[in-house]
């Protein structure tokens, strides 16, 4: 009998890890495809909280030889955001945000030295990491570029005091959806070429 009851508890437990990592895998790939750029906000804060989960989802991305030269500028200030969104034209919806976080790049600190490219590689695979944690935390985000806009760049340096080295690539702001946006299915085969052009 207890043969038995150790036999059933242990494929027991087999069958509930397995139900446990499909529903894992289901729900990254549910994240993935019900990720949208959301524009529109509601009322309400991000928690300090839940902007440094978002902030380290960013920081778990690969970047060339592993050199991390990303720098996060967290806003969450009211002023700041609304004078961001009435300086730069494809972010007015920072004004309505909770939140906005700037990434940036360290030239210094890049893989290939200061003269490279691929912080924009590195920085860009973080601001997709955080997209993703801001749709699995129920949050909306868009992605608005600064870089390579030169001045967009400026304004960014000067409104942040951003250091010579120091460039930021993207403005991210986030806040409650209103649910106005909606995923895009942006899957097209005619994309696909296998094995060659």
């Amino acid at each position: 009998m207890k043969k038995l009851f150790s036999l059933l508890l242990v494929l027991s437990l087999v069958n509930c890890f397995a139900a446990f990592s499909q529903g894992t895998s289901n729900d990254t790939l549910k994240t993935i495809f019900n990720r949208k750029s959301v524009r529109t906000y509601k009322e309400g804060a991000i928690t300090k909280d839940q902007l440094l989960t978002i902030v380290k989802a960013g920081m778990a991305a690969p970047t060339a030889m592993d050199k991390r030269p990303w720098e996060f500028v967290v806003i969450t200030d009211k002023v700041l955001l609304q004078k961001m969104g009435a300086s730069l034209p494809h972010a007015k919806m920072v004004a309505q945000a909770s939140a906005a976080i700037i990434v940036c790049g360290d030239l210094n600190k890049q893989a290939g030295g200061k003269d490279a490219d691929f912080w924009v590689m590195d920085c860009s695979a973080a601001i997709e990491n955080m997209l993703l944690a801001v749709e699995s935390m129920q949050l909306g985000a868009v992605w608005t570029a600064a870089y390579p806009d030169k001045a967009r760049v400026t304004l960014l340096r000067q409104t942040l005091s951003l250091p010579e080295n120091i460039v930021p690539l993207a403005v991210v702001p986030m806040g409650i959806p209103t649910g106005k946006e909606k995923p895009k299915d942006k899957y097209n085969p005619a994309q696909i070429h296998w094995e060659k052009w």
